[in-house]
């Protein structure tokens, strides 16, 4: 026999003898799964070598790092630094035998653990997160490489000490675009998407540096380095004529076609429709492209490796709920799809033993998962999981709280509440009975028709006096319709129904339909309401200044007697930054309060809280009557490149809609995920157990609010580069503090800085999802100014102080931005955002006491009163994809209460020394009457 063979089955004999050893371990209970509880919702999963034992390293949400055997101890824990960790990579970098765990922090920091979770060095060189870490082999050396979004790689020693740093500058074909010349970011540099090894058969490493500029569109270009030198060997562009490549958010190394011979396995993060994986020949630089298809409606990343199935080798691909089994010949016709209930967060190829191991659930889970390829029944019991822990509790604690609910009856004396629309949900056959049961006997929320129009109007628009608009068309629609067809398609979505909402028009392209078109669909909807959606208006030049007089205001003056609102789907920073340029003084003037709704599109946004108290400044000035929201499944893609948008279980949407309607939120642009799930929303509207007050019944505004003047054009800039990696410029940084920074696509999980209003005012830490963000000192709105030179007069909105609670008659305070720094209110003074902070988080802090109730704690909460010895508070959990159990303690500072309540469940609640403590369930909320002494006036 020769060498090689017996080689060879020495190999496999270890391989099974790993593999029983394994099984021997882990409980599978005769499945192909066993799922392990962790109590933490998993991110990351990976293994890691402790001599000849394996074990399980993983990082939960917030950022602890975990070691867990395989039977499902947790063997340590590590919080580090509190911020997310974006990459984990186990080996053994010092020639022990033993894995380090190698850990790229979102704070700027490489963490390197021992296998006891022992903190062993870190290493720093600025705030840009680091986003990518791995070690390569040269010789008999080991060298730690990372790289994050200051634009650099790095070689680190092991002992923690940096070696090299290669900037991207020096080798990177990136090429930016951009519509203006001003915005174009820098040229020919990048970020590390993914920085891994690729062994060679000598032992040693090639580094592979995926590199790219942005975090949408650009899947990117690798280079591949000889360790330690300064120069890739290749570049090559991800590219292939003809294919929609789309940015790449997984990276694996295998040698599944010959042996020896290693490939990169690339998955895209993207919308489904676009999910692909792409083969990567590192020696010739070929790139083979196979998409992903019959995948339902989500965002994802395509995880892909390689097993055994029926004695063949095939990708194992994951992409939302579902596993796919592709034969080498990349053939999508005879590809096997195991469905299953839940998407997950990563994937994770044990070497060892083959083991395939499944993070967390992406619906806010805290299991991982091991799947047995080698036992038979892994496919159903992969289709059957239903992971316990958290998604379980969260379950359990709905279906109690919706008995809960059942059982209510809202007393006949109650006050009638602003009317909730719902613009567009989807009424499948299980819900259909409900939403009949309330339309019958309540009188809100009211469900219009929506109507989604693959094709639009073609008119003649050659009389447009703006080049771009004349010629802008949106690829995702037929530009094929006569004006009298598009009226009829429209007008008839009203019989039948209270009203209509639709896409007239996009930042796109905002003529979809011409002015004279959508005047007459108005007129055909004969006073019922009609809500005109346009996304995405969120850009701040001339040519959307054209779009602001030539169709935005004359549409809004058609429809101030016509029962419609023009829904503004924006993005970004535009709700307190772009509205207030000359452009918008129309809107911001309220002149058009009943028309003009402002709403948003969250996605690729790391500013939630910010948005929040944006819209509602303007609600509260009286700007606007109305403000609106949206939840939909990219709500989740804070980063483009990992797009983890596929939660099944839509708990999250049902916390943020119940706390945006706390706060008045009346216009709800709702993408159905689980419509069943969902509609318990609509139930507690129905019934008032989530109230929706007008602006003048909201009791927990903070009295300090923030007024924004004419905005600094860095902060506007920095507030909608969102997709652009390459935008961190250390120097800027260190010289230029703004109230509101750390906006850009270089900040992805990023700590907000100690002057940044996320902090002091919201109480958020991160550049993340801060949808519930606590506020604990009540909510810091974003005004248009009140008082001095920056204040406009005989506004139509008239003074906040005359649309908000008599309470805030005499206590407001107000303070003035731009966005960069704060001003004096005669203009002559400017206050560096570093330093009067600390003045504004004083001032916030103090006159929070003016307020009848403040709450702490990891909670959103608003309260309303409902009657004149009543108030209503609302408590939801804030962990957006990461709930828990919550304890929210109540300061009563101005009221003495007589009762407190919770209005589903029955529990009454003590007060001890002007505060009660009362715990919110684990993806869950409550409704809290406090009954008063006194009339609050």
């Amino acid at each position: 026999m020769k060498k090689e063979a017996q080689f060879l089955l020495i190999l496999l004999f270890l391989g099974i003898s790993t593999l029983q050893g394994q099984l021997d371990k882990i409980n599978f209970k005769n499945k192909g799964i066993a799922s392990l509880e962790t109590g933490y919702t998993i991110t990351k999963v990976r293994t890691a070598l402790n001599k000849k034992n394996t074990y399980i390293v993983a990082t939960s949400f917030e950022g602890t790092v975990l070691g867990i055997s395989y039977e499902g101890k947790i063997l340590w824990k590590n919080k580090l630094s509190g911020f997310m960790n974006h990459d984990i990579w186990c080996q053994d970098i010092n020639n022990d035998q033993v894995d380090e765990i190698l850990v790229a922090n979102a704070d700027g920091t490489i963490y390197c653990l021992s296998s006891t979770g022992k903190l062993l060095w870190e290493f720093k060189k600025n705030t840009a997160p680091m986003y990518a870490v791995c070690a390569v082999k040269k010789g008999a050396k080991t060298y730690v490489v990372a790289g994050g979004f200051d634009k650099s790689v790095y070689y680190i020693s092991s002992d923690g000490e940096m070696i090299k740093e290669i900037k991207s500058s020096t080798y990177s074909i990136e090429k930016p675009w951009a519509k203006f010349k001003k915005d174009l970011p820098e040229s020919n540099v990048s970020t590390a998407n993914f920085i891994r090894p690729i062994p060679q058969k000598n032992g040693d490493d090639v580094l592979a540096v995926l590199g790219t500029n942005n975090h949408m569109n650009v899947p990117g270009t690798m280079y591949l380095f000889k360790p330690l030198e300064a120069k890739p060997y290749r570049k090559d562009k991800i590219v292939l004529k003809e294919k929609r490549i789309r940015v790449i958010g997984h990276f694996a190394v295998e040698d599944y076609a010959v042996p020896g011979e290693q490939m990169v396995i690339l998955g895209t993060s993207s919308h489904v429709s676009d999910s692909a994986i792409l083969l990567y020949n590192p020696r010739t630089g070929e790139i083979t492209y196979h998409k992903n298809t019959k995948i339902p409606f989500g965002y994802d990343v395509t995880h892909a490796v390689t097993i055994k199935d029926k004695n063949k080798t095939v990708f194992f691909t994951r992409v939302r709920n579902q596993i796919r089994l592709l034969d080498l010949s990349l053939n999508e016709k005879t590809v096997e799809r195991v469905l299953g209930k839940y998407a997950y967060y990563d994937l994770w190829k044990d070497p060892k033993t083959n083991f395939i191991l499944l993070a967390s659930s992406q619906s806010g889970g805290s299991g991982i998962h091991i799947i047995n390829t080698q036992n038979k029944s892994w496919k159903k019991d992969f289709e059957a999981l239903n992971p316990s822990g958290k998604i379980e509790t969260i379950l359990a604690n709905t279906k109690e709280a919706r008995e809960e609910l059942k059982k209510y009856q809202a007393p006949k004396t109650g006050k009638k509440q602003l009317p909730v629309y719902l613009m567009t949900e989807k009424i499948t056959p299980k819900v259909a009975a409900l939403k009949t049961k309330i339309e019958q006997n309540y009188t809100s929320p009211v469900f219009l028709n929506s109507k989604h129009l693959p094709e639009v109007e073609n008119w003649d628009r050659s009389s447009l006096a703006n080049e771009k608009f004349r010629k802008k068309r949106d690829r995702r629609k037929k530009y094929v319709l006569t004006q009298q067809q598009s009226v009829d398609l429209l007008s008839k979505e009203y019989k039948n129904a209270p009203g209509l909402a639709y896409w007239a028009g996009h930042g796109n392209d905002p003529y979809m339909f011409s002015l004279a078109t959508t005047k007459k669909v108005l007129d055909a909807a004969n006073g019922k309401k009609t809500v005109l959606i346009y996304p995405e208006m969120e850009d701040h030049s001339k040519d959307l200044n054209f779009v602001v007089d030539n169709l935005m205001y004359p549409l809004a003056d058609y429809a101030k007697d016509k029962n419609a609102n023009i829904f503004l789907r924006s993005k970004n920073v535009f709700w307190l930054g772009s509205n207030y340029l000359d452009a918008w003084s129309g809107l911001m003037s309220g002149s058009y309060a009943d028309v003009f709704v402002p709403s948003m599109e969250e996605t690729t946004d790391k500013t939630m809280e910010l948005s929040l108290a944006g819209r509602t400044g303007m609600w509260a000035s009286g700007a606007v009557n109305g403000w609106g929201t949206r939840a939909v499944p990219d709500n989740t893609a804070f980063d483009r490149s990992r797009q983890y948008g596929s939660q099944q279980l839509p708990n999250h949407f049902l916390r943020m809609l119940i706390f945006h309607t706390a706060n008045g939120a009346q216009y709800i642009n709702n993408f159905p995920v689980n419509q069943e799930y969902i509609s318990m929303y609509w139930e507690l509207i129905a019934k008032g157990v989530l109230y929706v007050p007008k602006r003048e019944e909201i009791v927990s505004f903070s009295p300090v609010h923030i007024s924004m003047k004419s905005p600094d054009e860095h902060f506007l800039e920095d507030g909608s580069s969102v997709k652009w990696t390459i935008k961190y410029n250390e120097e800027f940084e260190k010289n230029n503090p703004f109230v509101f920074s750390r906006m850009n696509g270089s900040w992805p999980g990023a700590p907000v800085t100690q002057w940044d209003f996320s902090r002091y005012a919201a109480g958020v830490k991160e550049r993340r999802l801060n949808f519930l963000a606590p506020y604990n000192n009540g909510l810091v709105l974003i005004t248009p100014p009140q008082e001095g030179v920056f204040a406009a007069k005989n506004v139509a909105r008239g003074l906040l102080k005359d649309n908000l609670h008599p309470l805030y008659k005499n206590i407001l305070k107000e303070y003035i931005t731009d966005g960069h720094s704060y001003f004096s209110k005669d203009g002559k003074q400017t206050f560096s955002a570093d330093t009067y902070y600390k003045t504004i988080e004083k001032s916030i802090a103090e006159n929070a006491k003016l307020l009848p109730i403040t709450v702490e704690g990891d909670v959103a909460w608003v309260v309303a009163q409902i009657a004149p010895k009543k108030l209503r508070l609302t408590l939801v959990d804030n962990g957006y994809l990461n709930p828990t159990a919550k304890q929210a303690v109540l300061h009563f500072n101005t009221i003495q209460p007589t009762k407190i309540v919770d209005i589903l469940n029955k529990e009454v609640f003590t007060v001890d020394n002007k505060a009660t403590a009362i715990t919110v369930p684990l993806g869950l909320f409550r409704f809290i009457d406090v009954e008063l002494e006194n009339e609050l006036k």
